[in-house]
This record gives C-alpha cells, sequence and structure tokens, in this order.
C-alpha cells in the first residue's frame, strides 16, 4: 500500500513539473496570420493566466478589463484556428523580458495573407489555449518562413531541458553519497543497538529464568516426601 502511495505522489510530481515546462517554455506554430485586433477582454478567475496589469506600461491598473492585442492564425491544414494574445510580460515570470507587443502586433498586421497566396510564419509562443477558460498563449516572436513544411529545432528547450537533467542527476548523486555517507550507518549503528539490547534482555530473562528457577526447586525440597 505504502509502496502505491510512493509512486502515486511521484508521478503526481512529475505530471505538475512537466505541465509547468511545457507551459513555460517556447513553443513554435506553422500557421497563417489572418487577423490582427485590439479587444476589451475581462480578467476574472484566469487571471494568474494573463501578464502582470502594468507590465511595460510604467503604471498600475486595478480595472477587471483589459485592452489586449490578439492574432488570429490558421494552420497548414485550412480546418485548425489559434487565437494568440499579445501581452508585455515585463520582468516577471515568465523570464521573456518583453516589452514590444505594440512592434510585434504591427509584424504580424504586415504578415497577414489569404489562403490564395499565403505567408506562412513560425508564431513564437508560451502558454496554453482553453477556450472554456479563454486562455490564451502569449506571442512573443513572429518570423517569415519558407513554407507550411518547415521544421523549427527547439534550441532553447533542449538547451533548458539538458541543463535541468544535469542537475536533477547531480542532486540525486548528492543524496545518494549523503546517505551511504551518513544515514545509512546511522542506520546500521541504531540496528546494532536494538540487536544488543535485545540480547541484554535475552540474557536477563535467562538469567532471571534460572534465579527464580534456582528458588522454585530450594522450595520443592520442603516438600513432604511421599511415605513408603
Amino acid at each position: 500500500m505504502w509502496t502505491k502511495i510512493k509512486w502515486g505522489i511521484r508521478i503526481f510530481l512529475v505530471l505538475i513539473v512537466a505541465g509547468f515546462l511545457h507551459y513555460t517554455l517556447p513553443q513554435h506554430d506553422i500557421v497563417r496570420i489572418t487577423n490582427t485586433y485590439n479587444k476589451l477582454t475581462p480578467i476574472g478567475s484566469n487571471r494568474m493566466f494573463y501578464s502582470i496589469e502594468d507590465s511595460g506600461t510604467g503604471a498600475e491598473t486595478t480595472s477587471t478589463t483589459r485592452d489586449i492585442r490578439f492574432i488570429d492564425a490558421v494552420f497548414p491544414d485550412g480546418q485548425s484556428v489559434m487565437v494568440y494574445r499579445n501581452e508585455d510580460t515585463g520582468w516577471v515570470w515568465p523570464p521573456y523580458f518583453k516589452y514590444d507587443s505594440s512592434s510585434l502586433q504591427a509584424e504580424a498586421t504586415n504578415l497577414k495573407s489569404d489562403k490564395d497566396r499565403p505567408q506562412w510564419v513560425s508564431v513564437t509562443h508560451y502558454g496554453w489555449r482553453l477556450p472554456i477558460f479563454s486562455i490564451f498563449p502569449n506571442a512573443v516572436g513572429v518570423t517569415p518562413v519558407a513554407g507550411p513544411d518547415v521544421t523549427i529545432i527547439p534550441w532553447v528547450n533542449i538547451i533548458i531541458l539538458t541543463f535541468l537533467a544535469f542537475i536533477v542527476f547531480m542532486i540525486r548523486r548528492m543524496w545518494l553519497q549523503f546517505r551511504e555517507r551518513t544515514i545509512d550507518p546511522a542506520l546500521d549503528d541504531v540496528a546494532e543497538t536494538w540487536d544488543d539490547v535485545e540480547d541484554r534482555a535475552d540474557a536477563a530473562r535467562d538469567q532471571a529464568k534460572g534465579f527464580f528457577g534456582k528458588i522454585a526447586a530450594w522450595f520443592g525440597t520442603w516438600k513432604a516426601k511421599p511415605k513408603r
């Protein structure tokens, strides 16, 4: 039972870390931009999936409705669509240090095209598209590409994930060495001490049995001998 609980906790933690990385790390979509616009958007319980209100503005705001830039796009199959928001991230998380949402919106507008003469672009973004919660991925870059079949190698993700794997490997290695040098010897000492206590307890019981056995034998000598 305890083994199942431990594996359940491990799987849960792995899913949390994987989801966090998938949301935060940059992704690349090959799409055709169809529209760009601004929209007054209500921000409520989904606030954590939007940028901080004063990012890139230098002023704090407290309104729950914000004017947000959006980019509409369609994938090469002509059926799947995507809507990106275009917000500054500022110096907070995730660390994209984006302050050029106005320029990015202008670039995206300039790259709009129709299906007869498509201009394919690579939209670099982070985040998820969850329509039920009105959550949109945030575009951080738009780059023209030669065609819809272009492959983008995610070098940033490869470097970050390799570095994280190295950190995890080193932490595990240090933990194993710490356990081998500190915890295991301590547990062995505890086990030896406990064995010694048990041995002494057994010896004391044997001694007590011997003592009381002698007393019982001595009392036995006082019993009347049977008559012949």
